[in-house]
C-alpha cells in the first residue's frame, strides 16, 4: 500500500502563491520550484523520519534550491504537509495548525 500524502489548505496555498511568484518571473524558474517540491514530498515519503523532530512532533525538510521548508507531521498511513514556508519570513506562523 503506498503511503498517504495530505496537504493542509493553507500549505497548498503557500506552494501556490510561491509558484505563481516564481511563475511571474520565470516560467522555468517556476518549473524548477515544482519539481523540488515534487522531490522534496518523495524523499520525505521514503525516510520520514530521517529530518529532526522539531516541536509538537513536526519534522522539517529544507528545499535546496529554493529558500523554503516543508514542514509536516508523520502518521501511520502517511504525512501531512503542514507548511511551505519561507525561510525569513515570520518563523512559526504555521503552529497554529497542529
Amino acid at each position: 500500500m503506498a503511503a498517504e500524502v495530505r496537504i493542509h489548505e493553507a500549505a497548498a496555498t503557500e506552494y501556490e502563491a510561491a509558484f505563481d511568484w516564481y511563475y511571474q518571473r520565470s516560467e522555468f524558474v517556476a518549473s524548477r520550484f515544482a519539481e523540488e517540491m515534487n522531490r522534496a514530498i518523495g524523499v520525505i515519503l521514503e525516510a520520514p523520519r530521517r529530518w529532526p523532530m522539531t516541536n509538537h512532533g513536526t519534522r522539517k525538510f529544507l528545499l535546496q534550491r529554493f529558500p523554503y521548508a516543508v514542514y509536516y507531521r508523520e502518521f501511520p498511513s502517511g504525512i501531512e504537509a503542514l507548511a511551505v514556508a519561507h525561510g525569513h519570513r515570520k518563523p512559526g506562523y504555521w503552529k497554529s495548525r497542529l
